[in-house]
């Protein structure tokens, strides 16, 4: 497993932090730990003043044979500068803190790749932080104003092509993944059918929606830094769609545990949670199985995603 493929130095990064910052000397580029689409390092300037460069290119992304962003598809390959940019702007619109823009550059003169600059948030995640009330208090209300944010068609901000109804797009990616986990966890594979079986009842028992609220989609506490006023900020955005919301509660539910309190909602449809429910853990064992066909490097962690995912697919059945 590669530790060093796509680490950028001082150098590399030089040009993008003069874009951003003016005249002041880089002094150094720190690759953050993380982030399996986008390259994401800090960069310290000679005065002190830290940034944060988002890049984009081939090396960066790990995923095996990633195609380029589908706009259309909500569950297309989220990576990408336009997604970036096109999600800061709806978060943005829905009062949701996000990191600052500096610089976002997909002219590829500055480095190999499209880049942006943003505020560095110093505070830390959730995640690294643990416990803070305060905090989650004022990320459950961050969340219920995204998902206050509607319109008539689920998909990508900017995006604008209708496809299938929303739950039949979940239960084709869901098959998808059930299949692929078969092909390589045992006990998935001893029970596919029967998974299949319960796939298309709780499917069949969604009822049509024709409004969608606006999630993050992949909201954990490691998602979620937090600033000098104890103001959640949300990163990792370029997955963020207009959606059913009961798939953001379902990784808020996986991701928070007891701290799912803050933000539960009394209005969610049951028949969709259930259903998304196993559709989410049948994607959180095939994703991190796909990315490890490559050379991402944090495989323990990835395994370790898997394994508890495994569990919760078969808890399902019971």
């Amino acid at each position: 497993m590669s530790e060093t493929r796509g680490r950028l130095g001082r150098h590399d990064l030089a040009e993008a932090a003069r874009a951003a910052f003016g005249a002041r000397e880089l002094v150094s580029a720190e690759r953050l730990r993380g982030g399996s689409k986008k390259g994401v390092y800090r960069l310290t300037l000679d005065d002190r003043t830290t940034g944060v460069a988002y890049v984009w290119n081939a090396d960066e992304d790990y995923w095996p044979d990633a195609a380029s962003p589908d706009h259309s598809d909500p569950f297309g390959h989220s990576t990408g500068i336009g997604l970036f940019e096109a999600a800061h702007a709806a978060l943005s619109g829905a009062g949701v803190r996000v990191p600052r823009i500096f610089l976002l550059d997909r002219s590829k003169t500055l480095l190999a790749g499209d880049v942006a600059v943003v505020e560095d948030v110093r505070g830390g995640t959730l995640e690294t932080l643990g416990d803070r009330p305060r905090v989650l208090a004022r990320l459950g209300d961050t969340v219920r104003s995204l998902h206050r944010t509607r319109r008539a068609h689920y998909g990508r901000p900017g995006a604008d092509k209708p496809g299938l109804p929303v739950q039949d797009v979940v239960l084709r990616r869901a098959l998808d993944h059930l299949a692929q986990a078969a092909a390589r966890v045992r006990e998935i594979a001893a029970v596919e059918h029967r998974l299949a079986s319960v796939l298309r009842e709780r499917h069949a028992a969604v009822e049509p929606r024709a409004e969608y609220g606006l999630i993050h989609g992949e909201l954990g506490p490691d998602h979620a830094l937090v600033d000098e006023h104890d103001q959640p900020v949300l990163i990792d955005i370029e997955g963020a769609m207009f959606f059913d919301v009961e798939w953001e509660h379902v990784f808020l539910e996986l991701r928070f545990g007891e701290n799912y309190r803050y933000f539960h909602a009394a209005s969610l449809d049951d028949r969709r949670m259930r259903f998304y429910r196993l559709a989410m853990y049948l994607s959180l064992v095939a994703g991190p199985l796909r990315l490890l066909d490559g050379d991402f490097p944090h495989w323990e962690a990835m395994l370790d995603i898997v394994d508890q995912n495994v569990v919760r697919t078969l808890g399902q059945l019971g």
